[in-house]
């Protein structure tokens, strides 16, 4: 009891040291298991390990092939959440080179490993091509805190993000394949009869995952399930897919629930985002018992197979030739500069789906007999802490290095996409500044999408909107909704990420009533709400433009604006800074230049009302 109470400590509590120090969760779970598992035969008595996952007799957790068939199951629910965050049109609207990197890009790390593999430990080559298949994954759990604190263009943001999400099933996919092929083979010649069991694997696969992806859609459409056991029967339906699938052709199982995973996550589902969020933190819990007991079985005599020259050389062609080689291949004639390929060709950590699976697949081939298979765990395990331990610690430098990293951050998140924020938002865009809004309300971003502006669905309340790293390049925030709570929430929350270069939000209604109001946060004006935004963008739906003389001509602007009551300040476009939020201390003119810009919303103010 002790030691599966301490698994589940240990884990969420390397799970809150990741969050706190925004470093992948990945790196203290397998440090830990390795720990309380082969380092700690080094300094016991008995040279025993703090916990054994594995009961040999005298102590363990898992008699028998428990824990071959609890880490089954495991890892067939976190690809499925894996897969449930797959989207085709996602596919289809991401850029080329995002799809060549999880095309071609797979394909040369494939090969190129495999190879490497080969020559460099004398593998088999099925056992080549099954290393080199677990490694093509990076991941977006293990990519987003590496790069959560790197200020980056968007572009180059994106192209790491999205590679990470869309190759994650890919990747297990066809580390799946590959491993039915070996097991179908059973370390014999592949002949018909195992290309006959290899095909029924696809087959059973697909065709289960594709089939109860359908009809547990059609039972949440239809309200044949109650909202409260939602979830837990979407559990109870991927556990009996797998073992179901498992029965009609052995070892399909993992391959049904992928593909079960990413059908059902094409297909329009009205309570989708809450079956995500708690398969999101299903697997949170998983993944932190199945890593520590992962790495704690890995014996000393496992790690000492792969401790030497070897897994050097095996390592820097992965990180040094291999991952370049892809990266440079999927991105001819992409727009990206020469530096920006650098960094993504330097930035390739591997995750928890690689390691996960590969624990699995050299658990079930050690048994089989499969000559190499005692390689596959250890050389993962290594590729995975190398690659994660060298980009958390010089993904930074490196940018700095090769002058990605950007030194000011001129993006703006607009929280509220109301029809005053697409207005503005609009005119930030055409002024060359990446805007990014975001919104609970769906109706809202949609509108905002077919207009071109780029938006999130999302609450401010919840955390994940910091783990965007599209949004690495943000330095100011404007929170333009119309409930002042939610606008004061989003400052406080999200000042010290996005606002660096300031934090703004509308005035209230008690604000205004206060003549002794003088928050520097506010704004535009001390007087003008949301309301008031709302009602001048109905009747006046243009921000107008009128240029600054000097910075008397600017004081006599500003004294209009506050006298009239449809006129409201919004920008300064500074002939040098460009665009410069108003805030409601407009009249503070120390730095206006001449040949400014005042954007104003409102009715036109006409010149001779400035003489």
């Amino acid at each position: 009891m002790l030691e599966l109470a301490g698994i589940i400590i240990l884990g969420i509590l390397a799970q809150w040291v990741a969050w706190k120090f925004k470093i992948p969760a990945i790196l203290p779970l397998i440090l830990i298991g390795l720990l309380v598992g082969p380092f700690a035969t080094l300094f016991t008595e008995d040279n025993s390990k703090l916990i054994e996952p594995i009961w040999n007799g005298e102590n363990g957790l898992f008699p028998g092939e428990s824990l071959f068939y609890f880490v089954s199951l495991a890892i067939g629910i976190i690809l499925f959440e894996g897969g449930l965050t797959l989207r085709r049109s996602e596919i289809l609207n991401v850029a080329p080179v995002i799809v060549k990197l999880i095309t071609l890009g797979a394909a040369v790390t494939f090969f190129g490993a495999g190879f490497a593999a080969h020559f460099v430990f004398n593998l088999s080559w099925p056992i080549s091509f099954l290393f080199s298949s677990l490694i093509i994954v990076t991941g977006p759990t293990v990519i987003t805190p590496i790069l959560r604190n790197i200020p980056l263009k968007k572009d180059l943001s994106t192209v790491l993000k999205w590679e990470g999400i869309l190759i994650d099933p890919i990747g297990a996919l066809v580390a799946v394949l590959v491993f039915e092929f070996i097991s179908v083979g059973e370390g014999k010649t592949y002949t018909l009869t195992a290309l006959i069991e290899f095909g029924k694997v696809v087959l059973f696969g697909f065709t289960f995952g594709f089939t109860f992806a359908h009809a547990l859609a059609f039972a949440i459409k239809k309200n044949v399930i109650p909202h409260y056991l939602l979830n837990v029967f979407t559990l109870a339906t991927v556990l009996a897919v797998f073992v179901l699938s498992d029965l009609f052709a052995h070892e399909s199982g993992l391959l049904s629930v992928v593909v079960m995973g990413m059908v059902l996550g094409n297909i329009k589902l009205p309570n989708i985002d809450e079956l995500l969020y708690f398969k999101e933190s299903l697997s949170v819990l998983l993944i932190s018992i199945l890593f520590i007991l992962l790495a704690a079985n890995i014996n000393i005599e496992d790690l000492k197979l792969v401790f030497n020259w070897n897994e050097v050389a095996l390592f820097a062609t992965v990180v040094f030739i291999i991952r370049p080689l892809g990266v440079f291949l999927s991105s001819i004639n992409s727009g990206l500069k020469l530096n920006e390929k650098l960094f993504i060709s330097w930035v390739g950590p591997r995750g928890i789906v690689a390691a996960g699976i590969a624990s699995l697949f050299g658990l079930k081939l050690a048994r089989q007999g499969e000559p190499g298979a005692e390689y596959i765990t250890p050389l993962v395990f290594m590729i995975v802490l190398g690659t994660v331990l060298l980009n958390a610690t010089t993904a930074r430098l490196f940018a700095k290095l090769v002058g990605v990293f950007l030194t000011k951050s001129e993006g703006i998140l607009i929280v509220g996409a109301s029809k005053v924020s697409r207005l503005i938002a609009i005119y930030l865009k055409e002024n060359n500044r990446h805007v990014t809004l975001i919104d609970n309300n769906k109706n809202n971003i949609k509108i905002a999408k077919s207009l071109g502006l780029e938006g999130l669905v999302g609450s401010i309340y919840n955390d994940k909107i910091k783990d965007n790293i599209e949004l690495n390049d943000v330095g100011f925030l404007m929170a333009l909704t119309g409930n002042s709570d939610i606008n004061k929430h989003a400052i406080t929350k999200f000042r010290d990420q996005f606002g660096e270069n300031g934090s703004f939000r509308l005035v209230s209604t008690e604000e205004m009533n206060d003549p002794k109001n003088n928050q520097q946060e506010v704004l535009f004006s001390h007087t003008d709400g949301f309301n008031t935004l709302m009602d001048l963008v109905e009747k006046y739906p243009v921000i107008n433009e009128i240029k600054v003389n000097d910075k008397e001509h600017y004081k006599k602007l500003i004294a209009i604006t506050k006298k009239d009551k449809e006129v409201v300040p919004l920008f300064i476009k500074d002939p040098v800074k460009g665009i410069r939020i108003i805030s409601a201390f407009s009249e503070k003119v120390e730095d206006i230049k001449e040949d400014s810009i005042l954007a104003y919303l409102g009715k036109p103010i006409y010149i001779e009302e400035v003489e």
